[in-house]
């Protein structure tokens, strides 16, 4: 008799029980699927992931602690032997999207995805493929069907942090780069957005979905 194959076993990280108690159950009544623990932290998902058994960490973005989802991702995938990371979240910018893939993510999937595209993402992320949600690959091939107009993944994050409100000074020390970095690339993204201050590529990059605001 052919031995059924070994249960998938995931690794939830996300900040609101609320949304973790219906993850565990929607992905508990899956066949195959083995929910070995559930975090509020980031920090928590790097630590149990390198303890535990796991197949797939489930990783939102945005957490209440210091730690980034795509910073964890990174922690992650960087163990030999690691889980495979799938994000689940509720942003689609370019900003969010390329830390996640940069970090090491094996799939992006938005919270408001159907249970059986959830399951079928899981599954895919655990044989070691690409598990995209539609729209997180639409706006891949959009940038590189154009490659000369988009963003950089170093120009979505400093126009992330200027959306944030931080000064050329604080993103200079945030991100370990000299303020003649940070105005250079400054003016790449206002070229690329056809703008001239900051606010007006704040309002740009927030109306075509490139950063959160």
């Amino acid at each position: 008799m052919t031995q059924p194959p070994p249960p998938i076993r995931l690794l939830l990280a996300d900040d609101h029980p609320v949304v973790r108690a219906g993850l565990r159950a929607v992905l508990e009544t899956e066949p195959g699927f083995t929910v070995v623990a559930d975090v509020p932290t980031a920090e928590e998902a790097v630590r149990l992931a390198g303890r535990l058994e796991v197949d797939v960490v489930l990783m939102d973005l945005q957490f209440g602690g210091e730690m980034l989802g795509s910073q964890a991702t990174a922690a992650i995938t960087a163990r030999e032997g690691a889980p495979h990371v799938l994000i689940l979240t509720t942003y689609e910018t370019d900003a969010d999207i390329l830390a996640a893939i940069e970090a090491g993510a094996a799939g992006y999937l938005l919270k408001d995805a159907p249970p059986e595209e959830l399951a079928a993402a899981v599954r895919t992320a655990a044989s070691g493929k690409s598990a995209l949600a539609p729209a997180i690959a639409l706006r891949l091939m959009d940038r590189m069907r154009d490659p000369s107009t988009a963003l950089t993944r170093r120009e979505t994050e400093i126009l992330q942090l200027v959306a944030d409100g931080l000064s050329n000074a604080q993103i200079s020390k945030r991100l370990f780069l000299s303020q003649a970095t940070v105005k250079s690339h400054l003016a790449h993204i206002y070229s690329k957005l056809g703008v001239d201050s900051r606010t007006s590529a704040v309002a740009a990059a927030t109306a075509q979905g490139l950063i959160r605001r």
